[in-house]
């Protein structure tokens, strides 16, 4: 009796079966590696974390062809600088800015750049010694100095700008830098404003945020208010005491508000018709008025600007000095022996 046939098919359903067994285990291994590939990322190494760009928003990072995205993160509201750790007073403590006869000497500037004035030659953390040492000589006839940094965040413009302004704002990232430094130091900080084709109020506005730190103050300076047709740097600009008064009024109101010390509230002047009906600029209890005197050249034309334009009867009174334009330049002594006397002095 013959055997019967050999049952081939036993074999190759267990074949099959193994195959597929190994099939599954390899697409199973496979998922797990997909988002590491989709990144970019050779399988089994995570993928960085794009870049922070330094105004917080997640720098250049782009999906892979065809990946599914999550819904966007909204982006936070920027935060101020934290405050003093001792409440809303000022550097050295106190609420009033020129309290026992307190002299402001500040370096001028804005970020990134010295082409505007000495502050941006060096990073806010950099440029607190050699702000140290230029203000320490005006401390020897023993008033109290304060060193501040004068920050333009507002920088005007030849050409037009995406709003039409002449005028744009530094990132808020850098005046953070500039704040936070100041904390660190004991610095005040003023926000100086070159406002172009805009309204003073509307660009002071914008800085909201930072003058709600109780050490940071404002200045105007008109010389770059150019109005309706104006074109900055072909002619001085100018403003009224109608639009300065706007500005202190909503500046006085922040600061009430918030419960702030008082602020450094500046003008920038070097003619007469600068600002116009100066005599109208209103006093506001909470602001400490400076009208700071910028013109350039050798002392004896500095001080002939001088006594063209100061108020000494409205306004506290400031100075300018000039690493550059002025040959030669005042020493501190010759700056205190200014009548009527300086409470804030700049280098440019």
């Amino acid at each position: 009796m013959s055997s019967p046939p050999a049952d081939r098919h036993g074999p190759h359903l267990f074949l099959v079966l193994l195959a597929l067994a190994a099939f599954v285990a390899l697409v199973g291994g496979t998922a797990h590696l997909e988002p590491a590939r989709a990144s970019g990322e050779p399988a089994g190494v995570a993928a960085p974390a794009a870049p922070a760009r330094s105004d917080g928003a997640v720098g250049d990072a782009r999906p892979a062809p065809g990946a599914t995205l999550p819904a966007p993160t909204p982006t936070p509201t920027p935060t101020p600088a934290p405050a003093p750790t001792d409440g809303a007073v000022l550097p050295g403590g106190g609420t009033r800015i020129f309290a026992d006869h307190r002299l402001l000497v500040a370096y001028y500037g804005t970020a990134g750049s010295g082409a505007l004035g000495v502050l941006g030659e060096a990073g806010p953390e950099q440029i607190v010694p050699r702000l140290l040492r230029a203000a320490a000589p005006f401390g020897r006839t023993g008033r109290t100095v304060q060193p501040v940094f004068e920050l333009i965040a507002t920088v005007a413009h030849a050409g037009p700008t995406a709003a039409g302004t002449y005028s744009s704002n530094i990132r808020a990232a850098q005046v953070r830098q500039y704040i936070e430094a100041a904390h660190r130091h004991g610095i005040l900080v003023v926000l100086d404003l070159q406002p172009g084709r805009a309204d003073f109020l509307d660009v002071a506005k914008t800085w909201a945020w930072a003058l709600k730190d109780p050490w940071v103050g404002l200045a105007l300076d008109p010389e770059w208010r150019m109005g309706p047709h104006g074109v900055p740097g072909r002619r001085i600009g100018s403003v009224g005491a109608a639009e300065v008064n706007r500005v202190s009024a909503w500046l006085e109101d922040l600061t009430v508000r918030n419960g702030l010390p008082e602020k450094v509230f500046m003008l920038h002047q070097f003619r007469p018709e600068m600002i116009r009906n100066v005599e109208r600029v209103a006093d506001r209890p909470h602001l400490a008025l400076v009208q700071h005197v910028d013109g350039f050249g050798t002392p004896s034309e500095k001080m002939a600007t001088f006594r063209r334009v100061v108020r000494p009867q409205q306004f506290a009174l400031g100075f300018k000095l000039f690493y550059d334009e002025d040959v030669p330049r005042m020493r501190p002594a010759q700056v205190l022996a200014i009548r009527p006397r300086v409470s804030f002095v700049s280098f440019q």
